[in-house]
């Protein structure tokens, strides 16, 4: 946070902060020792691997094991990662090991393998995208991840896939059922879905460039007909040397259809190319999720 934030609000921030990777670390718990352990089920990463170590050597273990498997890439994240990023994890896997030990006796969910697998898986996604979404984490494998990526370029996301492959393909050879295996990929599946709807949000932003031989036509029709603003960029063409106005518009993806078929039907000929925005922050407007006539104002400079 900025040095001039008064103290009290800073406080209040942290507080925020922290409480919610608490209930982000209780549901993370909450899935595993209700859903996952009692129907021999894994998450992926350190947290699969605690698991595995818990099935082998008694449930109750499985706090113990999750933090001492981080505690080296806590001290990995120290030297290479920012520090408030180290102390959000600590407090994460701390309160998800006392949540663990605290739901000792709460009965288990038995029912259906399809009701377990979008269930927990849910309530686990759900958890960690919260934990994720404050800046800190349970599994230290995102922290190798992260670390790769920057030394050999590989993304976050190939890194942890490779890892997780190992995971389940070890937990289905240790104990020689492949069904459990796979209905733990199912599982993680699903919580891998839900935490990007919980990092992200439920409103999926689209940027759009549009390239047209009317740009000023269609900018008029599209603020007329949807109320949106956008940025004018100049650019020229590689081939034919013109210069031209590109249109550069932010979008909600239900505003999408509509959008493409005004460009359409004012310049059948014209080109666009859309792409996945996960946030738009400009200024203090951070996670922008605003309602068109504010985007509207957004973008064009008016708040």
């Amino acid at each position: 946070m900025p040095a001039n934030i008064p103290p009290i609000k800073r406080f209040a921030h942290h507080l925020l902060v922290f409480s919610l990777i608490a209930v982000g670390a209780l549901l993370a718990a909450v899935a595993i020792k209700i859903f996952l352990l009692p129907n021999q089920l894994i998450d992926g990463g350190i947290v699969g691997i605690s698991l595995i170590l818990a099935r082998l050597f008694g449930e109750n273990l499985v706090s113990y094991f999750l933090v001492g498997l981080t505690i080296p890439f806590i001290i990995l994240a120290y030297h290479a990662l920012r520090r408030i990023f180290v102390i959000h994890m600590m407090a994460a896997v701390l309160f998800f090991a006392l949540f663990m030990l605290l739901l000792q006796k709460v009965p288990p969910f038995i029912g259906e393998p399809l009701e377990v697998i979008v269930i927990g898986g849910a309530i686990l996604g759900a958890g960690g995208g919260l934990i994720i979404r404050n800046g800190g984490c349970i599994d230290g494998t995102e922290i190798l991840a992260i670390i790769i990526n920057r030394k050999r370029g590989y993304t976050v996301g190939q890194v942890i896939l490779f890892i997780n492959i190992f995971v389940f393909g070890a937990y289905g050879w240790i104990f020689q059922d492949w069904h459990i295996a796979l209905r733990s990929l199912m599982m993680y599946i699903v919580a891998f879905k839900m935490m990007d709807m919980v990092i992200v949000g439920l409103d999926e932003l689209k940027s759009v460039m549009i390239i047209s031989s009317k740009p000023k036509e269609l900018g008029e029709v599209i603020i007329k007909e949807l109320n949106l603003g956008f940025t004018i960029m100049h650019g020229r063409g590689g081939f034919s040397g013109e210069s031209r106005e590109i249109l550069f518009i932010i979008v909600e993806r239900l505003d999408l259809a509509d959008l493409k078929e005004i460009v359409l039907k004012e310049d059948p000929r014209a080109f666009m190319a859309i792409e996945n925005l996960h946030e738009v922050v400009y200024g203090k407007h951070a996670h922008l999720t605003h309602s068109k006539r504010t985007r509207s104002k957004l973008l064009k400079g008016k708040i």
